[in-house]
């Protein structure tokens, strides 16, 4: 990381020209909090559409039906997770992985009647090992063989965030967001949102010079060939072997071309 100080930065001015500045800028955030508040008034009154209950997906009890993912509650948040079939850890998703590691705590969506779980796209033998690997607590399904029949005519293979709401024993769809939709999940990006060089990425509206080296291709969210999440569970010991033959750690791999991304 540089600290070089001649390094493009932002104008230094007195703190009254500054406060002025943001006080410009406050009024377009205001604006932009007021105009999500009404796309979320909207998307409350979208219809919806019924889904098949009984739809199987596999969890740590074998094939369960959709209905019981909801865990007695009314509402539920499903994220699906690409899945590379047959890859080593470092090697699966990278986007995936940045998202589904900064849901951690479930409670206040439980305090609201909904509940949340991962749909794998891969086979559950093989994910969970992921999910254990990662330190991930979220209940954790396989939809390997019912993703055509839950996404009904979406592209299978890609990440999406859907939302669900029971109705007795009936189940419908109210909502899915898919790509840069799915930032929701995110408080880091929202973070670096806030800081004076952003993200980094070219894609970006910065001035000139400022740094933007994190490409938009999976790169940016790897370090040294693997998601950068995984380095921490690696040096706390943590194995990553997803076959469950034995407990040897793959220490680097190529970096994909980036399978889920902004």
């Amino acid at each position: 990381m540089s600290t070089d100080p001649t390094r493009p930065a932002p104008e230094v001015v007195d703190r009254a020209t500054w406060q002025a500045a943001i006080d410009e800028l406050r009024t377009r955030e205001k604006a932009h909090t007021h105009e999500g508040d009404a796309i979320a008034a909207a998307r409350r009154r979208l219809p919806m559409v019924e889904v098949d209950p009984t739809t199987a997906v596999v969890g740590a009890d074998d094939p369960v039906p959709l209905l019981e993912v909801f865990e007695g509650r009314t509402q539920l948040i499903a994220y699906y997770f690409m899945w590379h079939h047959g890859r080593p850890a470092a090697e699966q998703c990278e986007g995936c992985t940045f998202y589904t590691h900064q849901v951690a705590e479930l409670s206040y969506l439980h305090s609201r009647d909904i509940s949340y779980a991962v749909f794998c796209q891969g086979p559950y033998a093989e994910s969970i090992r992921y999910h254990d690997f990662m330190g991930w607590t979220m209940p954790w399904y396989s939809v390997q063989d019912s993703a055509g029949t839950l996404l009904a005519g979406r592209e299978v293979g890609r990440m999406y965030l859907a939302c669900y709401l029971r109705q007795g024993d009936r189940v419908f769809e109210t909502y899915w967001t898919t790509i840069r939709g799915v930032e929701t999940m995110d408080y880091s990006y929202a973070l670096m949102d806030l800081t004076a060089y952003g993200r980094q990425e070219p894609w970006e509206d910065s001035p000139g010079g400022w740094p933007q080296q994190w490409l938009v291709d999976g790169t940016n969210l790897r370090t040294d060939g693997r998601p950068i999440a995984h380095w921490s569970r690696l040096g706390a010991g943590h194995s990553d072997d997803l076959t469950g033959g034995g407990a040897e750690a793959h220490p680097a791999a190529s970096p994909t071309s980036g399978c889920c991304h902004s």
